[in-house]
C-alpha cells in the first residue's frame, strides 16, 4: 500500500495548491479528484485576481488586504494566463456618493502594497473612450486597477507543478473511504480500473461544495460546521465595446455584475449571488439569473444586452463558509481552516470557502495548521515562484511573447495569442520543431490541432471533450457541432488504444 505525508480529496484550486506548496516542501503527497481538474467551482469564476472592492463595505480589510497583495504575486507567478486589467466604474449618484467611492478606491490602492499596478483615477466619460459604449447619462467615473486570470488552467498547472515536485495526482478517482487508525488514514479510492487503497499521516478535505458529503459520507463523522452554497452564474455575448477594459457595474440592490472583454470577440457578464439548492453538480444559470444580469447591464451600455444574445452561459457554486449572514451577497468569500486531531500522529483539516485569488496564502495557511503532524522543515516558497510556462521576466513578457510570435509565424494571430496566453513557453513542447500547420497533425478546427491536443492527454489530465474545449481552452465557443464531434471521436480512440 503506497504511504505519503499528505493525503488531499478534491482537485479544485485549494486542493491543487495545497499539494503544490507540500510537494515543493519535500512532502510525499497524494491528491485524488472525482471528475476533471476544475470541473466545479475553480473553472466557473468570474476570472478575476482581485481584492474585491465591494467587501469594504462589509468590513472586511483583512481578506481586501490579503487578496490585494496576492494579485502581484500571482502575476508574476503566471504572466501567461494572468494579466493587469483597468476596471471603469461610471458613478451613479443615487447608489453611492463620490467621495464614498473616492475613499474606497483610496483605501484599494494602499492597502495591498502596489508596486506594479497603477492606481485608481477619475473618468471624464463624456471624452474618455470607455463612455462610448455607455448611456450618456453617465458623465463621471472612476478607474482602478485589478488582474484576470484563467482560473482552470491556474488550477492545471498547480497540479502540474505539484506533479514536477513528485505529488502523485490522479483524476476521476473517488475516495470513497477514508478510516483513521493508529497508523495515520488509510483511504479507499476508486477509478475505472477499480479499487485501490493509500495511507497517509495526515488528510485534506478539499472537496469544495462537497466538503460536509465528504466529512459525513467519506470520512464518517458529524461536524458542527457547514456550507452555504451560493450560485454564481455568468453569460457571454458579442463583443459590446471596442477596447480592452472592464467595467464594473453598481446595481439598486447593492449587488454588482462586471463586463469584461472576453477571448477577443466576446464580453463575460456577471456574476449572481443566489442561495442554491440541490447538488453543486446540477448548477446551471437560470432563465432568471439571465433575465437579471442582461437587465443590470442593460441599465448602462447604451445598446441594452438581451437574453437572444447570449452564446454561451456557465455557473457554479461557491462553498462559502456559513456565518450566518442574512443575505447571500454577504456571506464571506474568506476561508475557514477547521483542524481535528485524530491521535499525535494523524490529523484532519477540512477547508472551507477561499477564493480563486487568496489559493496561495490558504494553502501557506494549512501547512502551517499541519506542520506538528508533518513536522516538515519546509519553509514557504511559493511567492517568488513560476508556474509552468510561466519562467517569464515580467519586464521582459513582451519580448519572450514577441519571439514566440516569429518563431511560429506560420499560424494566424489569433491562435499564437491563445496558445502563448495558455502554456508560455510550455508551448514549445508541443510546437517543437514543426514548421507548418501540417506537421501539428490533425486540424479539429478553430486553431486546433492534433499536437496539442495529444498534449494535453498525456501532460495536463484531459480525457473528454469538454477537458479540452471549456476547461483546458474555451475553444467550445468557436468549433461547430461537427467539428466537437469529430474531436470526441479522436479522444475516444486514444482512450481505447490505452485500455482505459
Amino acid at each position: 500500500m503506497p504511504t505519503y505525508d499528505l493525503a488531499i480529496i478534491g482537485g479544485g484550486i485549494n486542493g491543487v495548491g495545497i499539494a503544490r506548496d507540500a510537494a515543493g516542501r519535500g512532502l510525499k503527497v497524494y491528491l485524488c479528484e472525482q471528475n476533471d481538474l476544475a470541473s466545479a467551482t475553480s473553472s466557473s469564476s468570474t476570472k478575476l485576481i482581485h481584492g474585491g472592492l465591494r467587501y469594504l463595505e462589509h468590513y472586511k480589510f483583512r481578506l481586501v488586504a490579503e487578496s490585494l497583495a496576492e494579485r502581484e504575486i500571482l502575476l508574476q507567478m503566471a504572466p501567461h494566463i494572468s494579466w493587469p486589467m483597468r476596471f471603469v466604474l461610471p458613478h451613479e449618484p443615487g447608489i453611492r456618493p463620490r467621495w464614498m467611492i473616492r475613499l474606497g478606491l483610496f483605501m484599494y490602492d494602499h492597502l495591498g502594497g502596489r508596486k506594479l499596478l497603477p492606481g485608481s483615477k477619475s473618468l471624464d466619460l463624456s471624452k474618455d473612450l470607455a463612455g462610448n459604449a455607455l448611456k450618456s447619462a453617465f458623465k463621471k467615473g472612476f478607474e482602478y486597477s485589478d488582474c484576470w486570470v484563467d482560473d482552470a488552467r491556474l488550477v492545471v498547472l498547480n497540479a502540474m507543478d505539484a506533479r514536477e515536485h513528485g505529488a502523485v495526482v490522479e483524476t476521476r478517482t473517488r475516495c470513497v473511504e477514508a478510516q483513521s487508525s493508529d497508523e495515520g488514514w488509510q483511504l479507499q479510492v476508486e477509478d475505472e480500473q477499480g479499487t485501490h487503497e493509500i495511507s497517509a499521516r495526515v488528510l485534506v478535505n478539499a472537496a469544495g461544495p462537497w466538503v460536509v458529503d465528504c466529512i459525513k459520507g467519506v470520512i464518517g463523522t458529524e461536524t458542527g460546521e457547514s456550507v452555504r452554497l451560493v450560485r454564481g452564474s455568468h453569460i457571454v455575448v458579442p463583443k459590446i465595446f471596442n477596447h480592452d477594459r472592464s467595467y464594473i457595474f453598481q446595481n439598486r440592490d447593492g449587488r454588482i455584475i462586471f463586463a469584461i472583454p472576453y477571448e477577443s470577440d466576446f464580453t463575460l457578464l456577471g456574476t449572481t449571488d443566489l442561495d442554491h439548492i440541490g447538488s453543486a453538480s446540477d448548477a446551471q444559470c437560470s432563465d432568471e439569473e439571465t433575465g437579471y444580469i442582461c437587465d443590470a447591464a442593460s441599465e448602462y451600455f447604451k445598446v441594452p444586452v438581451k437574453s437572444e444574445d447570449v452564446v454561451w452561459t456557465y455557473s457554479g457554486v461557491r462553498p462559502l463558509y456559513d456565518d450566518g449572514a442574512s443575505a447571500a451577497q454577504e456571506a464571506t468569500r474568506d476561508y475557514v481552516l477547521k483542524t481535528r486531531l485524530i491521535d499525535e500522529r494523524s490529523a484532519l483539516l477540512n477547508v472551507f470557502g477561499g477564493k480563486i485569488t487568496t489559493f496561495r496564502r490558504l494553502a501557506e495557511h494549512a501547512l502551517k495548521e499541519l506542520q506538528p503532524w508533518l513536522k516538515s522543515e519546509g519553509k514557504e516558497w511559493t511567492a517568488g515562484s513560476s508556474l509552468p510556462g510561466g519562467d517569464i521576466p515580467w519586464a521582459g513578457l513582451e519580448a519572450v511573447k514577441n519571439q514566440f510570435f516569429a518563431d511560429y509565424s506560420y499560424l494566424e494571430e489569433k491562435d499564437l495569442q491563445r496558445v502563448f496566453h495558455s502554456y508560455g513557453n510550455y508551448a514549445r513542447k508541443w510546437l517543437g520543431e514543426a514548421k507548418s500547420r501540417q506537421d501539428l497533425g490533425q486540424d479539429f478546427g478553430a486553431g486546433l490541432y492534433q499536437a496539442e491536443v495529444d498534449y494535453l492527454v498525456d501532460n495536463e489530465w484531459a480525457v473528454d471533450v469538454e477537458d479540452v474545449i471549456w476547461r483546458r481552452s474555451k475553444l467550445g465557443l468557436r468549433l461547430s457541432a461537427d467539428e466537437v464531434n469529430v474531436l470526441k471521436t479522436y479522444l475516444q480512440s486514444l482512450r481505447g488504444a490505452s485500455g482505459k
